[in-house]
Order: C-alpha cells, then structure tokens, then sequence
C-alpha cells in the first residue's frame, strides 16, 4: 500500500470517491500520524475525508492507528469497571452536570479516566474544572493507574497520551474545519477501559461510533448525542443513544423529567460555569441540574450491571 494512493481513492470527488477499508485505513493515517508525514499529504487526506465523510470501518482503523502512537498502549490498563470518559467539547452555556455525577460515582468506588484537551478558546474544558476540585493529572499511562487507584479518578490530556494525534486534532484553525481526528480521540480508550461513555454532537455519529466500537473489540460502550458534545445526557429530552455490548448494538431511550430545557444560550461570563459548578458541588442544584446528574449517574452504574432501559 502507498499513501498517495489511497488518498486518490479517497479524494476522486462526489460521484468517484472510495471508502477504504479498516487495514488500509489503519496503515495510511498510521503514516500521516508521524511527525516526518507530508504536511500536503496530510492535509489532502484530513479534507478528503471531510468531504466524503468516514465510515465505521474507516474509524476503527483510524483508532488502531493513533493507539499504535500511544506510548505504552497495552502494557497499562484500567481497574475493571473503569468508566472511560472522553471529554473534548467543552462547556459554555452551563455547568458540567456530568462531572458531579462521574465525581459522585467515584466515590461509591467506580474509577473514571477523564481524556480530553485542557484549553478550548471560549469554553471552558473538563480539567479546568477539575482541577478545581483537586483531581490529579498523569502525564504518563502508568502514573494514570497508580492515580486511579489511590484516588479513584485521573485526568490525562491527549497531548501526553498521543503528541501526533494531539498536533494534527489542533490543526482545525489552519484547516478551517474539524476533521475526523476529534472522533478518533474520542474512540481512543488509551488506557482499555471496559465501559465507555461517550457523547457526541452529530447524529449519524452514534451509529458509526457505536461500530466502530464493536470492531475495535469494546466491551461496552454508550454512544449518545450529549450536551454540547460532552459525554452528558439530557434530563430534559434525550436523542440517539446507542448501547453497544460487544458484538451487540440496541437503541435506548430515557424518559422526558418534565424540567426546564438545557440553556440555548451561552453564558455572558464563563465564570458562571465554574460558580455554577461549585454550587453544584455543594449540593445546591436546579431540577434540570439534579436530573441531569442522577441520569448520568444512572447509566455509569448500569454500565457495571446491566443495562434494563432498552426499548
């Protein structure tokens, strides 16, 4: 296989272009992910796909490429039960609900791997957040287990777990648009966590997330459209959720709580973010805010039993 051709595959046009399939998808974007890759070429392909959209194979292919770019990837891997949550979005219109539940389920004794970026311009980020509250940053696989197991839950951002995943997911202001990359980090799972919980802003995307995991040999996944793209569901409705147990995908559904609706609008102050948290934290908390916890904290339990809301 060359990569020149497989992008030509990929970027013949509307009517010409090809899907690759999971080893050609692997090995091409495994050659991009190094730092000596033609930028064009990589360029070229990044955009390519964009226009012609990726599969689930394609994807599956892709993670297996940037996990071969992740230092130590299969020598440490989580506690069983670990939760793995990606958290690349960011937050501007309201709190991280979904962090006051993933905190509280830490402290019933579930661990949580928290993988994202730290800084996103006009949001503020999971570790921001976190950080606040005294959760520990590794900086290494090895030192996010020992962190998991004395605290029970680590942060790590992509930026330690793969830098040449993280270098081309930071490409998108000098691409103009976001590429396949911000999915592949979601679908990372650096440190092989059993369950996953993954939120995501695009529709079509729980079912080409939800196959990749099965290709991939997940165990267990929830794949949902989340709050701002962040792994939280909603309280006050709740779109595409799919429950992926390993070869197995189901489609699942929440009732409506009958609270407000999720903020439309971002916050004037991003402080309110970080104060809204806080008094989340303390136990102060709106129904929306409350459902919105219990709900996630719902599907982090049933992740390590069994879940019995499928319809």
């Amino acid at each position: 296989m060359e990569v020149a051709s497989l992008i030509k595959r990929v970027a013949r046009g509307k009517h010409g272009s090809e899907h690759l399939n999971q080893d050609e998808a692997r090995f091409v974007f495994s050659e991009l992910l190094n730092p000596q890759a033609d930028a064009l070429q990589l360029g070229a392909f990044l955009i390519a796909q964009r226009m012609k959209g990726e599969t689930s194979a394609e994807l599956a292919g892709f993670v297996q490429a940037a996990r071969e770019h992740v230092s130590h990837f299969n020598h440490t891997i989580a506690p069983q039960g670990t939760v793995d949550l990606p958290c690349y979005a960011g937050k501007r219109r309201a709190a991280h609900a979904y962090l006051i539940a993933a905190l509280e389920a830490k402290d019933k004794g579930i661990p949580i791997f928290v993988h994202g970026i730290s800084h996103i311009e006009g949001r503020v980020t999971a570790w921001q957040v976190l950080q606040t509250v005294g959760i520990k940053a590794a900086t290494t696989l090895s030192e996010a287990k020992n962190i998991m197991d004395e605290h029970g839950m680590v942060y790590m951002d992509l930026e330690d777990i793969c830098p040449d995943l993280n270098r081309i997911y930071h490409l998108r202001d000098r691409l103009g648009v976001r590429s396949f990359v911000n999915t592949v980090a979601r679908l990372l799972n650096p440190m092989q966590c059993d369950k996953q919980l993954n939120g995501f802003f695009h529709t079509p995307y729980a079912d080409y997330m939800a196959e990749a995991n099965v290709l991939l040999g997940q165990k267990e996944s929830l794949v949902f459209m989340g709050a701002e793209g962040e792994p939280e569901l909603y309280a006050d409705r709740q779109k595409v959720v799919k429950h992926q147990t390993g070869n197995t995908i189901e489609s699942i559904a929440f009732e409506d709580s009958g609270c407000e609706t999720y903020p439309k609008q971002a916050v004037e102050d991003l402080q309110q973010i970080y104060d809204d948290f806080q008094r989340m934290l303390n136990g102060n908390r709106t129904e929306r805010e409350q459902a919105t916890v219990e709900r996630v904290k719902q599907v982090i339990f049933s992740l390590n039993s069994h879940l019995v809301i499928a319809v």
